[in-house]
C-alpha cells in the first residue's frame, strides 16, 4: 500500500506564544487544534482520528480526546521525540488510505520555559537499558551534538564558519517573522565569535527554547475536494530509528539516510526536484548532517553546500526553514518536527512571508529528528506537493 496522493493537509496552525505563562498544557493543545480546524473549515465534530506524542498531558490520546470533546475511531500516540509529528502525518495518511478514518488531527504543545520539561532527557518512570552505561558520563544535549560536530570536523574538514552559515540563513528568514524569538540578522563572524558552549559549537549554533505548539489536519481526498483552502498532497513518507548498534556505529550520519530514501522512493521524486526544505535545526550540525543524509549533497560535502548563503531564500539553491526555524523562531516543547511541516505547507500554499516565499514552490520536504543524533534517535521524512 502507498499513501501517495491518498491524503491531503487541509489545515495548519502555529501558536503565536513563545512564553505561555498562565496557559495550561492541555489548553495549548486545544488552542492549536481549534486553529488548525478553523483553517481547514472543519470542526471537532468532523475529526475521527487523533494523533499525539509524549508532550500530551495525562494519558495522551485518551485524556486529550476527552478534553477536546473528540469522538475518534483511531488514535496513535507514537513517541519518537521531535520526529513524532511527521511520523503521525505518515500514520494518519495510512489510516485514511485504508478507509479507517477521514479527518485526522495532530497536535503538539510544550512549555519548557514556563513549567514544562527542560531540554534534555526528562524524568522517566522506567529507566531505559542504556542509562546505567551512559548516565555516569553525564551526557547532555549540548555535548552529545558537539560530539557529532567534532567528528564531522575531523572526518571531513568542516569548519565553524561553514556551520555558521546555517544560523546566518535562519536569521535572514527570521527577521521577517513577527513571532520569532531571535529576529536580529547575524553574520558568520558573530556566530563564530559567540561563546563556545561545547566545542566546536558556539552559543549561536544552538536553537532557542520556547513554549508554544502547532497542529495539522489531514483529510481524505473527497473531504479535501469540498474545502476552500489550497490543497497540499502527501506524496511519500519514511521513518527510521538509528541506535548505537552495540557500539558499531558512525556518528557522522543519521537515520535520515533511511527515512529520506523511503520518502523519495514512495513519492517518485529526487532531491534535485525539491524546491524547499524544512529540516530540524536543534543545532547547526543537525541541519548539515541531515542535508547530506537526505541526498542534497554527498556525505562530507555539507559544509561547502551550506556556505555562502546557499540556504537563504531568493539567494541560494535550496531555501530552508523560512520561518527562522528552531535556530531563531521557536522550538515548542523542544520538539521541532511539527513546525517543519507547518512552514512547508505555507510555502506550498504561497502563504509564507513575501520576502522569503520561494517562487513556483510546488514540491517541499519536511524532516524531523527525535532523540540524540550520536546515540539513539528517530527520523521521519515527508514529501509534499502543491495540488
Amino acid at each position: 500500500m502507498t499513501i501517495k496522493g491518498k491524503a491531503y493537509i487541509a489545515g495548519i496552525y502555529e501558536h503565536p506564544t513563545r512564553k505561555a505563562e498562565g496557559i495550561p498544557l492541555s489548553q495549548l493543545h486545544a488552542e492549536v487544534a481549534k486553529g488548525a480546524l478553523d483553517d481547514a473549515g472543519l470542526t471537532v465534530a468532523d475529526v475521527d482520528g487523533y494523533f499525539c506524542a509524549g508532550d500530551a498531558p495525562g494519558l495522551g490520546g485518551f485524556s486529550m480526546a476527552e478534553y477536546m470533546g473528540l469522538r475518534v475511531r483511531q488514535t496513535d500516540c507514537t513517541e519518537t521525540g521531535g520526529s513524532s509529528y511527521i511520523a503521525h502525518l505518515n500514520h494518519a495518511a495510512q489510516a485514511i488510505a485504508t478507509g479507517k478514518i477521514k479527518v485526522a488531527l495532530i497536535t503538539l504543545a510544550g512549555k519548557p520555559r514556563t513549567g514544562g520539561a527542560p531540554p534534555g532527557r526528562p524524568p522517566m518512570a522506567v529507566v531505559p537499558p542504556d542509562a546505567p552505561f551512559e548516565l555516569p558520563f553525564k551526557p547532555t544535549v549540548l555535548n552529545l551534538y558537539a560530539m557529532c560536530a567534532r567528528r564531522h570536523v575531523h572526518e571531513f574538514g568542516t569548519t565553524p564558519e561553514q556551520l555558521a552559515w546555517i544560523k546566518v540563513a535562519a536569521s535572514q528568514h527570521a527577521q521577517h517573522n513577527p513571532h520569532a524569538m531571535l529576529r536580529d540578522v547575524v553574520t558568520v563572524e558573530e556566530v563564530v565569535n559567540s561563546p563556545i558552549v561545547a566545542d566546536p559549537l558556539h552559543r549561536l549554533d544552538c536553537c532557542v527554547v520556547s513554549d508554544g505548539g502547532g497542529a495539522l489536519v489531514v483529510v481524505a481526498p473527497e473531504i479535501a475536494a469540498q474545502l476552500q483552502r489550497p490543497k497540499v498532497r502527501i506524496l511519500g513518507a519514511g521513518e527510521a530509528i538509528k541506535h548505537t548498534n552495540g557500539g558499531e556505529m558512525d556518528i557522522t550520519w543519521s537515520g535520515a539516510v533511511w527515512s529520506g530514501a523511503k520518502a523519495f522512493e514512495e513519492a517518485g521524486v529526487r532531491p534535485t526536484d525539491i524546491k524547499y526544505v524544512s529540516v530540524y535545526d536543534s543545532f547547526t550540525i543537525t541541519v548539515l548532517m541531515q542535508l547530506e543524509d537526505l541526498g542534497f549533497c554527498a556525505k562530507g560535502e555539507g559544509g561547502r553546500f551550506v556556505a555562502d548563503g546557499n540556504l537563504i531564500s531568493g539567494v541560494g539553491k535550496l531555501p530552508f526553514n523560512t520561518d527562522g526555524g528552531g535556530l531563531c523562531n521557536n522550538h515548542p516543547g523542544n520538539r521541532g518536527g511539527m513546525t517543519k511541516v507547518l512552514e512547508a505547507v505555507r510555502q506550498l500554499r504561497g502563504e509564507a512571508h513575501p520576502a522569503v516565499q520561494v517562487k513556483n514552490c510546488d514540491l517541499a520536504l519536511a524532516h524531523g529528528t527525535g532523540g540524540y543524533l550520536p546515540t539513539r534517535h528517530g527520523s521521519a521524512t515527508v514529501i509534499l506537493e502543491r495540488a
